[in-house]
């Protein structure tokens, strides 16, 4: 289902069971699969893969190259850096009889940097900011700054994406500091 203001550029894939809401963009090249759920006034970069029955929140940005699978949920203002990588697999294997996707959910807010990878079953927090690059193998906080790989607590960030410098306390600032 497409609604009105809805731009797919005509080398984009987008399976006609998919919907995509009011003022979204898909881009050159991207594949839109079956029963996929796009919010409104998303961006959906070049080379994108979205696999079936993904749901993205109103207000996301997916850079080029992105790859997002099955059994991913994604909330609203999310940002997806270019060539970041969804799994959804915990036990990947080219044949598997006992095959079952593992849930992954990113909150409002979140930012996933370039590169990095997201092993699926895990939750990616309100607010938080995963750096370039890394591999997140668990959960991360609301507002909390991960990198490296594995992704660890290095920090935390303001709604707007400012580091706090409180360091990695496992403590969250006051809400005052948190919603600027």
């Amino acid at each position: 289902m497409r609604n009105k203001g809805v731009y797919i550029h005509a080398t984009a894939e987008v399976h006609e069971s998919s919907k995509i809401g009011d003022g979204s963009m898909i881009w050159n090249w991207s594949k839109v699969r079956e029963d996929v759920t796009i919010g409104k006034n998303c961006i959906i970069g070049q080379c994108c893969y979205i696999d079936f029955a993904v749901i993205l929140g109103n207000r996301c940005k997916v850079q080029n190259g992105v790859s997002l699978y099955n059994g991913l949920t994604v909330g609203d203002d999310v940002f997806i850096g270019p060539n970041a990588t969804f799994t959804n697999d915990l036990r990947p294997r080219a044949h598997n009889k006992d095959w079952k996707i593992s849930k992954t959910i990113v909150l409002d807010g979140a930012s996933i940097g370039a590169n990095s990878t997201i092993v699926c079953g895990i939750t990616l927090g309100k607010n938080c900011m995963v750096a370039a690059g890394s591999v997140v193998t668990k959960d991360v906080p609301d507002h909390a700054l991960v990198m490296g790989q594995p992704a660890r607590i290095v920090d935390f960030v303001n709604r707007s994406g400012a580091r706090l410098k409180c360091g990695p306390t496992g403590r969250l600032p006051e809400p005052e500091i948190l919603n600027r």
